[in-house]
């Protein structure tokens, strides 16, 4: 089992850290803004299907409960996707009716990880929930023993377009000079629509699978509520 398992790592090692280059360009440009205040959030919570990892999974559900009560208010709408069995078993029985969508046997397809079924994936999201940011809620892979519980934020276009104008951490985009002919707003939806769908979830996913594979949608096990 062990040489089992170091083999599944020495795989699926070497796709994590070269999709970590993907959200990097856009860290820079867009920034993440985890404190910032909206009306709709979306929270999305990062576990898998099987696999003897429970502190994993138990970081993923707990932190996103707490994230829950911290951004909750009485003019707030806060709502959970959840990714993979293990999640979904423990959260469904106390906050099914805060429970958006929920996506499981995520693991059955013998083909490696890419980005055309993680986009779709993303798309299923995206096209199933209403939000001004989506908080990503899983566990980075440091090395073997440790794995940082980490919150990745994700504004919609109109809240990106909203905060750049304000100048807050959005503004610089105004030192970038813009050809084409496409207005900032325009520029601003293409950069976010890209990072959500092909950067951001590609690597969270990718993390937490850890060399699993994926299905297509149409394969999925969704459930909206």
């Amino acid at each position: 089992m062990k040489m089992i398992a170091a083999s599944k790592l020495r795989s699926a090692q070497p796709r994590v850290e070269n999709s970590r280059g993907l959200w990097q360009p856009f860290t820079a440009l867009l920034g993440d803004t985890p404190c910032i205040d909206v009306k709709k959030n979306v929270i999305v919570a990062v576990t898998s299907d099987k696999g003897l990892c429970g502190s994993i999974h138990s970081a993923s559900v707990n932190i996103s409960e707490a994230l829950y009560k911290l951004i909750s208010g009485s003019e707030r709408e806060t709502k959970y996707v959840i990714l993979g069995e293990k999640g979904k078993v423990q959260m469904v029985s106390d906050l099914k009716d805060d429970i958006a969508m929920t996506i499981t046997e995520l693991q059955l397809q013998k083909t490696p990880i890419n980005f055309t079924q993680i986009s779709e994936l993303a798309d299923t999201i995206l096209k199933n929930v209403e939000f001004d940011a989506i908080r990503i809620v899983f566990n980075k892979f440091r090395h073997v023993v440790i794995h940082w519980p980490t919150v990745a934020t994700i504004l919609s276009p109109e809240v990106v377009e909203r905060e750049s104008e304000a100048g807050g951490m959005l503004g610089d985009l105004d030192s970038y000079e813009i050809e084409g002919g496409e207005t900032k707003s325009e520029v601003l939806q293409n950069l976010v629509e890209f990072q959500t769908r092909q950067a951001s979830i590609t690597t969270e996913l990718i993390e937490i699978i850890s060399g699993e594979h994926l299905l297509l949608p149409d394969e999925l096990q969704i459930e909206q509520t």
